[in-house]
């Protein structure tokens, strides 16, 4: 989806989401229903991290099919390692 920006004569701009390619010239307002015409303005770009774009994209597919989970995880035993100060204790 792409937010597409139109000028209304009487009511001022507003965005709307369409298909990328399918924004046709002239569009209807929202408040007055009048015909507005598309504004061609500059793209909102933002500079992110790698690992915030994954999780982005990351999401926008789980939205769209999410994983499915069909039994619960087996569960992990870490074993567990002596407090470091027993071992200053004296052993019998």
């Amino acid at each position: 989806m792409a937010t597409y920006e139109y000028l209304c004569s009487r009511c001022g701009s507003f965005d709307v989401k369409l298909a990328i390619g399918t924004a046709p010239k002239t569009y209807g307002c929202p408040v007055c229903a009048d015909a507005a015409r598309r504004v061609y303005s500059s793209p909102g770009l933002t500079l992110t991290s790698h690992a915030v774009a994954a999780l982005h994209d990351r999401e926008e597919q789980a939205r769209e099919a999410p994983a499915v989970v069909s039994e619960v995880p087996p569960r992990r035993r870490v074993p567990r390692r002596p407090h470091p100060a027993l071992s200053r204790l004296p052993r019998p």
